[in-house]
C-alpha cells in the first residue's frame, strides 16, 4: 500500500518487539494509541518510512520491513523500547498542514549538533552530498517524517529550527549528536530536476 503524508506527527510510538525475518528483514511490533483504529493494510509512516500495518489491536500493530528498507533508512537501528514518530496516511478530506511527504526515504543524515536559541532548538544535520542539490533555504525537508523548513543550507548539510511544540511531540526534540535520521527531500524539487534534464 502507498500513502501520502503531511509530515505532521500524530504521536510517538514505542517499539514493543523486533522479530527477525528471512533474507535480513524484520517485523516491527509498535505500541501506539491509535493502533486499535487501524485496519490491516493501512499505511503508517514510521520515522518517515511508509509501512503497511498488520495485526492491529490491543494497542499495537506490526509492520514488515524488508532488508533493503532496514539498510537504506534508520529503521535498521531500532530496538525494543525505541521511540518512533508515527503518522497515519492523509485522508482525502484532510488538511495538508505540512508538505507532501511520500514516506520514501531518499537517504540518511547524521545529527552533528544541537543548540538552544531562545525557545527554539537548532538541529544541524550532515546529509549525503547527492541530496544537497534538492535543498534550498526556506524549502521543505522531512526529517524522520517531520515536515520542517530548511533554515540554513551548507555544502555538506543543513540546519532546522524546532519550535517547542515540535520538540515535545517528536523524537527530533531529543536528538543527540550522532543520531541517524531519515531524510526525504521535497518531491517538487525532484520533478523540477527531471523536467529540466536533457534526457
Amino acid at each position: 500500500m502507498v500513502g501520502v503524508f503531511t509530515g505532521l506527527i500524530e504521536e510517538l510510538g514505542t517499539i514493543a518487539e523486533r522479530r527477525p525475518e528471512s533474507e535480513g528483514g524484520a517485523q516491527l511490533v509498535i505500541s501506539a494509541s491509535f493502533a486499535d483504529e487501524l485496519k490491516a493494510g493501512d499505511s503508517v509512516a514510521v520515522n518517515g518510512v511508509c509501512l503497511t500495518a498488520m495485526n492491529p489491536g490491543n494497542g499495537t500493530f506490526s509492520a514488515d520491513a524488508m532488508a533493503v528498507t532496514l539498510d537504506r533508512s534508520s529503521l535498521g537501528d531500532l530496538e525494543p523500547g525505541g521511540v518512533v514518530n508515527l503518522e497515519r496516511a492523509l485522508r482525502a478530506d484532510g488538511r495538508l498542514g505540512g508538505h507532501i511527504v511520500q514516506g520514501h526515504v531518499d537517504g540518511v543524515g547524521t545529527v552533528m549538533a544541537t543548540k538552544p536559541d531562545g525557545n527554539a532548538l537548532v538541529v544541524s544535520v550532515e546529509a549525503p552530498s547527492a541530496l544537497m542539490r534538492y535543498m534550498v533555504p526556506k524549502g521543505s525537508i522531512a526529517l524522520d517524517g517531520v515536515s520542517l523548513t530548511l533554515a540554513e543550507v551548507r555544502e555538506d548539510g543543513f540546519d532546522v529550527w524546532l519550535i517547542p511544540e515540535t520538540c515535545e511531540r517528536t523524537r527530533i526534540g531529543s536528538a543527540e549528536v550522532g543520531m541517524r535520521v531519515n531524510l526525504e527531500v521535497d518531491i517538487l524539487a525532484k520533478y523540477v530536476e527531471k523536467l529540466n534534464s536533457p534526457n
